[in-house]
């Protein structure tokens, strides 16, 4: 790997001895004809990830972090010390298949705008399509894309994102803000409505171990499971989004239904599961943190709305229309807390 690199794999780490030799392995093993850097961000792992990643990859730059800052401010600062002229944004517990990034430099290359990329997510154990790319619902869910044909997507999840590195600056990247979640729906949102296309490929394709690097969040025999504080995490920032990324004439009725119908179901879990820690840690905090973040979400909304380049009707086209979470519903049942 040379000191120009074309691309910049930027890896944020915490606490990943597990799952990230697999994950730097299979970018060591990529079939290329371009020079590749790879930078990892550690957030104050205790698991020795950092004198690991040291002694066995001694190529990689790796940067240290003395506290927990969390995903937003790992990618940030990977993104600044990145000299790659395009990104991508890895989880430590995915894998990419190894005419990855291959695959995603020619797509890059061959669009004449620039373009939000990424690739059919499989589960690293069973090989299980997930998805291939996300369309969304009224209420910024990620529906997952099951259609190789369906390139045009609403977002990609940030366990595996390309983005030219000129893009993320003319986007401002990830919100600081928001800790981890949603960061990746956020960006793909700004995207979008700056006229950025978000696409999947239909070919190549990566493995991802979904939870393991932040907790929950994956179906396991049949059910859902998440973590209290994930779910927190999650419906806060996907709040955030609607506030920020929604042309007017659609937020104006669809914030306030939204806030109603959450707060709904966060009753209703409370009720039938007989937790009130639901309802404490998950949905009680979510107005208190509209109210302490409005000045940010004005400000950002202004921002993203000021580069808005397409229509409404273009915003829409990759929604789906029928809620995803009565589609969870039906499917595995009440979510499972752990």
């Amino acid at each position: 790997m040379n000191d120009r690199p074309v691309v910049s794999v930027c890896i944020a780490n915490y606490n990943g001895l597990g799952v990230i030799e697999d994950c730097i392995a299979s970018v060591y093993a990529q079939n290329l004809d371009f020079s590749v850097e790879i930078i990892i961000h550690d957030d104050a792992s205790t698991d020795g990830s950092v004198a690991y990643i040291r002694n066995c990859y001694p190529d990689v730059k790796l940067i240290e972090s003395t506290q927990n800052v969390g995903f937003c401010i790992a990618n940030n600062r990977m993104v600044e010390s990145a000299a790659g002229e395009y990104l991508l944004l890895l989880n430590n517990d995915a894998a990419l298949y190894p005419d990855a990034l291959t695959s995603l430099y020619k797509a890059a290359r061959g669009i004449s705008k620039a373009a939000i990329f990424s690739l059919p997510q499989y589960d690293f154990d069973t090989g299980e399509l997930l998805d291939i790319g996300s369309f969304v619902d009224p209420f910024l869910n990620p529906v997952p894309n099951m259609d190789p044909k369906r390139g045009e997507v609403a977002m990609v999840m940030g366990a595996c994102l390309w983005i030219s590195k000129s893009l993320w600056q003319k986007l401002g990247g990830f919100p600081e803000w928001f800790n981890s979640l949603a960061e990746d729906l956020y960006l793909c949102c700004s995207a979008r409505l700056a006229g950025h296309p978000v696409r999947t490929l239909g070919t190549s394709g990566y493995r991802h171990r979904v939870g393991s690097s932040f907790g929950g969040g994956n179906v396991q025999q049949g059910k859902l499971f998440t973590t209290r504080h994930r779910r927190s995490l999650s419906e806060r920032n996907k709040t955030f989004v609607i506030a920020i990324c929604n042309p007017l004439s659609l937020l104006i009725w669809l914030l306030p239904l939204h806030l109603v119908l959450i707060h709904l179901e966060g009753l209703l879990l409370t009720l039938i599961k007989g937790d009130a820690d639901i309802w404490k840690e998950i949905y009680a905090p979510l107005f208190p943190a509209l109210w302490c973040q409005r000045k940010r979400l004005v400000s950002l909304r202004q921002s993203v709305q000021a580069q808005r380049k397409i229509s409404l009707s273009n915003w829409l086209v990759v929604f789906s229309w029928v809620p995803w979470k009565l589609r969870i519903l039906v499917r595995y049942g009440l979510p499972n807390f752990t």
